[in-house]
């Protein structure tokens, strides 16, 4: 069974969707095979890291809404993060560009260590507050996940991958993506959001019934949850 997921590593609901899928991936038969393939997505492509946390103050401004109304905006999240065994904390988030993460992801997949950086890089951006858009903390994170520091500065000083994450973002839309988390089940099954933890087994039971079988090709079938877009995530 082969799982492809786009995210991005700011965006809550992925790290929720990720949790909740890993959940419904556990309950299934210890026979069953599981591929994951992390692909690349940026909320906001221009998107300008900063220097502190501002969260709530780039929410409120987005929205027309006072800091409060921000806060009571990503409470539900929080709240849902903690469900599936997550801590996010908005009012240290730092909003920050993406791309060079992603770079150094692909790098890492490369490498055999895709899924732990993955892991470490959203943890870093949404539950402990640090810059993913400075090459220092993603050189740091990179290294403590097990890779090499010179082969991922040489990836953050020059260009390579790029056409990787560009290939793959240019795929999503492709497929008509409009949100993330977007996770797609042997290329016959789509999942947009971060459906509740029944969905996933649902979906996942009956794509492994389906391998139990002779494999025939079916339409793409699809769910709708909680999702990201470069407008915002659901309330």
């Amino acid at each position: 069974m082969k799982i492809e997921i786009w995210s991005d590593f700011v965006c809550p609901f992925c790290y929720i969707g990720k949790r909740r899928l890993e959940k419904a991936v556990n309950s299934l038969p210890e026979t069953a095979e599981v591929e994951w393939v992390y692909k690349s997505f940026e909320l906001d492509p221009d998107a300008e890291t900063q220097k502190k946390p501002n969260m709530h103050e780039k929410l409120a401004k987005k929205y027309s809404k006072t800091i409060e109304q921000a806060k009571e905006m990503t409470s539900h999240m929080e709240q849902e993060a903690k469900e599936s065994g997550l801590s996010f904390h908005f009012d240290q988030m730092i909003p920050a560009n993406t791309f060079d993460a992603h770079r150094v992801a692909k790098f890492a997949e490369e490498q055999g260590k895709g899924d732990i950086v993955t892991e470490k890089f959203m943890q870093a951006v949404l539950t402990d507050g640090k810059n993913l858009g400075d090459a220092e903390t993603i050189h740091a994170i990179a290294v403590e996940a097990g890779l090499d520091a010179d082969a991922v500065a040489q990836v953050l000083r020059g260009e390579d991958f790029t056409e990787t994450v560009r290939n793959e973002e240019r795929e999503a839309y492709q497929l008509g993506v409009q949100g993330v988390p977007f996770f797609v089940i042997n290329r016959k099954y789509a999942i947009s959001g971060a459906q509740p933890k029944e969905t996933f087994d649902q979906a996942l039971e009956q794509v492994w019934q389906e391998e139990q079988s002779v494999p025939s090709f079916t339409s793409l079938n699809s769910a709708t949850g909680s999702t990201c877009t470069e407008e915002g995530c659901d309330e």
